[in-house]
């Protein structure tokens, strides 16, 4: 059989800068993650293992914690505060399109406040990176998770829309092509309405590819974290293009009869989803398959 992973799959850089960040601090000291550092339990098992600590913010007061990293979602605002305010050294990881969001998106807001705009965001309620993301602006941005959410806008405002960076492009276009349409139906020609390309282009780049590479396999096994956005966004692509697509968390979740008298298979990944965790499914493949 013809096992394939995926090398356009894997990490993102946002993920492997924190990772790195967090294996050369562990290495110097205790250091405590505010949250899962990647959506995937293997490898928040994996550095576990290492000596990180898994906190909540609810953990920070409680004075066992100095060194505190913040991953690669990034935080809001009042997050900073708390650890200066508790003296707890901030080991920032946010990614870089991430931290260049929130900039954006705080001057943004200040800018609408100045004229009753409003600041519009695309993305996951209760999303890690959804809450960085609304802490700019004091809780007062508009968050979209859907399309039916449009009507929390008041169309007769400017509206300036963002999107969190995980986020399906199409989606994005089509809720943005939706509060144009109701804006021109409140108002006319003369709207005020600016919507910005925020999205990652790693995540961007990767469902067209991803496209192309399921369908060139006999079977496709998609590996990701089962709290991981990104994860079911782009396994959703697999099932698209080839409906003998399948999600496994790690090797236990595979199934022998999925590989009867399959001859070819890939593997891909997650943004969140490590390299080492993919060429296990695939050693794991390669095994069941020798048994039948």
């Amino acid at each position: 059989m013809q096992i394939t992973i995926d090398n356009k799959s894997g990490f993102c850089f946002g993920v492997v800068n924190a990772i790195r960040i967090s294996e050369e601090e562990l290495a110097k000291d205790q250091l405590a993650s505010l949250g899962d550092i990647v959506h995937n339990s293997k490898e928040v098992e994996r550095l576990s293992n290492m000596g990180l600590q898994i906190i909540s913010h609810e953990d920070m007061p409680n004075g066992l914690y100095k060194k505190v990293l913040i991953r690669a979602h990034g935080e809001p605002p009042s997050t900073y505060l708390t650890a200066a305010k508790l003296g707890i050294e901030l080991i920032d990881a946010t990614c870089p399109i991430v931290l260049k969001l929130q900039e954006r998106i705080r001057k943004s807001y200040q800018e609408m406040l100045a004229v009753n705009g409003q600041v519009v965001i695309f993305g996951k309620e209760g999303h890690a990176e959804v809450i960085g993301l609304l802490g700019q602006t004091d809780g007062n941005a508009i968050l979209i998770a859907r399309a039916d959410d449009i009507d929390k806008i008041d169309f007769r405002r400017p509206v300036r829309l963002y999107s969190q960076t995980t986020k399906d492009p199409n989606a994005y276009n089509a809720v943005s092509e939706l509060i144009q349409e109701r804006m021109h139906q409140m108002n006319g020609e003369a709207i005020d309405f600016k919507k910005y390309k925020t999205i990652c282009g790693q995540m961007s780049g990767r469902a067209p590819r991803l496209s192309a590479f399921s369908k060139e396999h006999e079977v496709v096994i998609f590996v990701g974290g089962t709290k991981s956005s990104n994860a079911a966004a782009l396994f959703a692509v697999c099932k698209v293009n080839n409906p003998n697509s399948y999600f496994v968390a790690d090797v236990d979740g595979l199934n022998k009869e999925w590989f009867q008298g399959v001859k070819d298979v890939g593997i891909s990944g997650a943004t969140s989803t490590p390299t080492w965790l993919m060429e296990e499914v695939a050693k794991a493949i390669e095994s069941i398959t020798k048994e039948n």
